[in-house]
Parts: structure tokens; sequence; C-alpha cells
């Protein structure tokens, strides 16, 4: 494998997963992080030490004038972008709908539809041949939440990442012809910091009894999917949505 990839939310957890391991696969990766510099900084010295190219960039992908600069300065330090990994998003503390706020709604809508949206926009416009780019991947990384609901968790978890799911299906339908794959990965129970910072440390314990595996799933485990879908090996494949969560 090689090109060049960004990987959103890529300091933590799934992220950071799938930047090792593209780094040890060949690609080129720029790590995005928001507010863990020290996260971001680590897996680039990771993919480095192990003779890899890679280098962070902080911006906040629900900011268009961020994400602009993020495809921007990746294009300079490592060369035209090949595959996006959309993979930055937030839940919040658990909650009853009729408990929402309107700050709540927008924060999660924010990150985790508008977000993505704006990233695999930048992503298109540097990689579609209508725009002199040579195609690539995007690999979208949504949830089981989107088909479960999460009631009395995070339904409006749940509905972004639903959200997601369409796009990643309209999306691939329509620069398809453009030499641009659209998938998306939908992760069950990860055991990664996104519970704690949900308020809820335990709950990828917890949970795992409700999966048929009985265990909750490692970023390791979701980033080799994501890597396969991203890679050649996928060449006919896009449009697809893959359920990776221990059977659940």
């Amino acid at each position: 494998m090689s090109g060049v990839m960004i990987v959103t939310g890529g300091g933590r957890g799934i992220g950071a997963a799938t930047a090792r391991l593209a780094g040890s696969h060949g690609y080129k990766v720029c790590v995005n992080y928001l507010r863990d510099d020290v996260s971001a900084d680590a897996v680039v010295k990771d993919i480095v030490d192990n003779g890899g190219e890679a280098f962070a960039v902080h911006a906040d992908t629900s900011n268009e004038v961020d994400v602009v600069r993020l495809f921007r300065e990746t294009e300079q330090e490592l060369g035209k972008p090949t595959v996006l990994v959309n993979n930055a998003g937030i839940v919040a503390p658990s909650e009853r709908v009729e408990n929402y706020t309107i700050e709540r709604i927008t924060q999660i809508m924010s990150v985790n539809v508008i977000g993505a949206m704006l990233c695999a926009r930048e992503a298109v416009r540097h990689m579609s041949t209508e725009h002199d780019g040579e195609g690539g991947a995007i690999v979208n990384v949504s949830s089981v939440a989107s088909r479960l609901g999460s009631p009395n968790e995070y339904v409006d978890y749940a509905a972004s990442k639903a959200a997601i799911d369409t796009f990643t299906l309209g999306l691939s339908k329509e620069v398809a012809e453009q030499g641009i794959r659209v998938n998306a990965v939908r992760p069950g129970i990860v055991e990664t910091e996104i519970h704690a910072s949900g308020g809820d440390p335990d709950r990828a314990k917890r949970k795992s009894v409700e999966i048929p595996m009985k265990r909750a799933g490692t970023p390791e485990e979701i980033a080799e999917s994501i890597l396969w879908l991203a890679s050649p090996a996928a060449s006919y494949v896009s449009g697809a949505i893959l359920d990776v969560s221990g059977g659940r």
C-alpha cells in the first residue's frame, strides 16, 4: 500500500490505531487532532521511528476554514491526499432525549455529521479525476448505534451515525465515476476513551455481555477493517457499510 492518508481524530483510539497501521503499510499519514497534541505527536513519533512518514495537524473538523487548511497543509507536506479516514467523533453523557439541550444536539451534529461532510467535500476536491486528481478512497467511521438507536444512552449520537451511513451511500454513487470509492465501517463496542468522555468509562466492559462474542473490540481490529477498505484489495468495493461489532 502507498499514498497519503488523512486520519481525522487520529491522536487516540481507533484513529491512532489506524494511523499507526497505515504508516506500517507504507502510507504517508496526516494525524489530525483537536486538543491532545501530546497523543498526536506520540502517534507521529511511532510512525517515524518505524521508518514511515507522518506529521500532525491541529484542526477542528467542524470548522470549514480549518478543514480547508488541513487538506492544504497535508498536500504541501506529504503530497496530494489519496485516502481520507473520517474518524473524528464525539458522544455526550448518557441522557434521555426529553432532557437534551440545543447546545448538546448542535455539538454532536456539528462534529459527527457536518465535520465528516466537510472533510469528504475537500477529499473529493483533491482526489476526483474531474478536479485533476488521481482518485482515492474515503472511509467513514460510523457505529452500530446507527441501527440500534442507543435508547436511554445517546440517541443523538446514534442519529448522527445514521446520517453518516446515508451520506456514505449517496456519496459513493455520486463520485464512483470520478475514481473515488466511499465506504463505512460500523464498529460495535470498542475499548477506547470515548466511553470516558461520555461519562461512563466502564461502559465497554459492562456492555460486553450483550455482544455475541462476549467481549469488546480493540481499536486495532477496527483499524484492520479500515485499512482493507482503503486498500487496492477492496478495489471493487464502494457504498459498503461493514459491521465490525463482534456479531452484534
